[in-house]
């Protein structure tokens, strides 16, 4: 049963909540705003144009932002929350009417399990929409300028780079397409002057692949590599799966933007050399509310060992040893991305680790 003071613990858990996510956020944009000044001012439009460009490329990185941070902000409102309530001496009417400690702070682990389901939510609906603009360079907000390209494998095992892209025309020069093995041309490389990646569009066969002109080799005698077609000497059009033009330019990492239900469906994908770093992804954020919780668990319980501590040092303490599970957890994913450690077992050890002392520190807070 929730209770008024129940709502109150909540309402001020979700007003330190909107308090840190605010300030952290907009340290952020000042910080990198005044720093890369030059880089959005002197724009054709003017003032306005220069304006409009620095929210609109702010805004689009709220949600990157928010994923980096969303465990950390859930952490400080409930440390925030906790030692302000001992401070203000809040919880002691409470305990003397009998109302153990864990009972009372029940509304601030209730509130950060909410919070922290934001996090795969964002990661889920959010980021996939904002991903193409999470690539548009601060002073190049037209898309037209050349961009260096990190290259991807496509799910059929082609493997695509080039030398530079220009995003405006989703045109790429002098494209480098490596062919598998399994081709039926065998291993083979190919090179264009130009490659333009030409979106799906119902059923044309044209579409969904890359156009690509001045080619070298400009003809095949024998069999045609894998997807591959021919529309005249130099010229040939190659259809692939998820190699676009924003997998292209975002190079090994670009799955770090996708959905979680994505992700599954790629790491169903045959092609072995795709899995590592992207299974720790996966895995890491099927647990990421779990280890958000325990770092909320474990610290609430520094705070409230002691209550007769100061609340600077209290939140100090908790910070720390949080600052400790995160540094573990960014440890076991570099494991996991080196194939020191199985994928599942990267993501979850965290959660096995800190998992029982975080239960029996908070069973041992005072009541």
């Amino acid at each position: 049963m929730i209770t008024a003071l129940d709502r109150m613990f909540l309402v001020t858990f979700f007003r330190s909540y909107l308090i840190v996510l605010v300030s952290l956020i907009s340290l952020f944009v000042v910080i990198d705003l005044f720093t890369h000044l030059d880089d959005f001012m002197n724009k054709p439009g003017g003032f306005a144009a220069s304006i409009h460009h620095i929210v609109v490329y702010y805004g689009n990185r709220v949600p990157e932002l928010f994923d980096l941070l969303g465990n950390f902000i859930t952490l400080m409102a409930a440390a925030f929350t906790v030692a302000w309530m001992q401070r203000n001496n809040e919880l002691l009417p409470l305990l003397s009417t009998g109302v153990p400690t864990r009972r009372a702070v029940r509304p601030v682990f209730i509130g950060a399990a909410l919070t922290l389901a934001f996090g795969p939510l964002n990661q889920q609906f959010v980021i996939p929409v904002v991903a193409d603009q999470l690539t548009i360079q601060r002073d190049d907000p037209e898309r037209a300028k050349a961009q260096a390209l990190m290259g991807a494998y496509d799910a059929s095992g082609i493997h695509m780079e080039g030398f530079a892209g220009f995003r405006k025309d989703r045109r790429v020069e002098r494209m480098n397409i490596t062919f598998p093995e399994n081709s039926p041309s065998g291993m083979l490389h190919m090179t264009a002057e130009e490659a333009v990646f030409v979106p799906k569009r119902g059923d044309d066969p044209l579409t969904g692949g890359w156009l690509l002109t001045r080619t070298a080799p400009d003809s095949f005698d024998g069999p045609l590599p894998t997807n591959l077609a021919a529309l005249g000497t130099g010229r040939f059009f190659l259809k692939v799966q998820d190699a676009d033009y924003d997998a292209v330019c975002r190079g090994g990492s670009w799955y770090l933007y996708a959905s979680t239900t994505n992700l599954r469906e790629m790491l169903l994908d045959p092609e072995p050399r795709r899995r590592g770093k992207m299974a720790v992804l996966f895995h890491g954020r099927v647990t990421r509310p779990f280890v958000g919780m325990l770092m909320v668990v474990f610290g609430l319980s520094v705070i409230l060992a002691n209550p007769n501590r100061h609340v600077i040092i209290s939140s100090g303490m908790c910070l720390l040893v949080s600052s400790g599970i995160f540094l573990f957890v960014i440890a076991c994913k570099y494991l996991g991305d080196q194939d020191v450690l199985p994928a599942a077992l990267a993501a979850w050890l965290p959660v096995i680790v800190f998992g029982p002392p975080a239960l029996v520190a908070f069973d041992s807070v005072h009541t």
